[in-house]
């Protein structure tokens, strides 16, 4: 149960990408004053978290119900990963955080919260499949989901305070210090982003 936690709470890290948010944040808010970050940083999380927490306990019930099984998603969100560890890894825009179109509508935006912070920054496509692919094999371990549920928790609270300490961050860290990072972790998304696709591979022809 701790090996489960401890690699859900790196690959959904990876895949929320907390400190690589800080400048995208920083740039979003760019003549804004503190009162309005904070209000934004914590509306995000929170409809951040109230997302998660829903795919976390009904997605799997969806996909059932649409006749997916867990085989297909877990190759279909493993391509997904892999898809945004290729955009860490290169810093190339692959389509799966936000359009040119996106962005431009986020300039006519006073409240960035929902969009493009809550979704697709956080709890964007890539932390959507995370956690539907995890939680698919909970079954009835309670134990196992609301530790599961906890990293959740975890994640979206060390991504308030990245947010929070933006200024500061940038500051230290610089752009290129962000890319840095989100190379190194865009490595180990894609391997586990392979990982699951051998699974789900595998799962489907035994």
């Amino acid at each position: 149960m701790i090996d489960e936690l401890i690699k859900f709470f790196v690959l959904l890290f990876v895949v929320v990408e907390p400190i690589t948010l800080a400048p995208v944040f920083a740039s979003l808010t760019q003549g804004a004053d503190d009162a309005y970050r904070r209000r934004m940083s914590f509306k995000a999380i929170l409809i951040s978290l109230i997302v998660l927490v829903v795919c976390a306990l009904a997605g799997g019930r969806f996909i059932q119900l649409m006749g997916i099984s867990i085989d297909a998603f877990r190759i279909a969100g493993g391509a997904m990963l892999f898809l945004i560890s290729l955009e860490m890894v290169f810093a190339r825009e692959s389509g799966t955080k936000t359009t040119q179109e996106e962005k431009a509508e986020v300039q006519q935006r006073a409240d960035i919260s929902v969009f493009p912070l809550a979704f697709p920054f956080i709890a964007g496509p890539g932390a959507l499949a995370t956690v539907l692919l995890t939680f698919s094999t909970t079954g009835d371990n309670w134990q196992l989901t609301l530790g599961l549920l906890g990293v959740i928790a975890v994640v979206l609270a060390i991504t308030l305070v990245v947010l929070l300490l933006t200024p500061f961050i940038n500051r230290v860290m610089g752009v290129t210090g962000a890319h840095v990072v989100s190379r190194l972790t865009g490595v180990v998304l894609a391997a586990l982003a392979v990982q699951f696709i051998l699974n789900g591979l595998r799962g489907a022809f035994a």
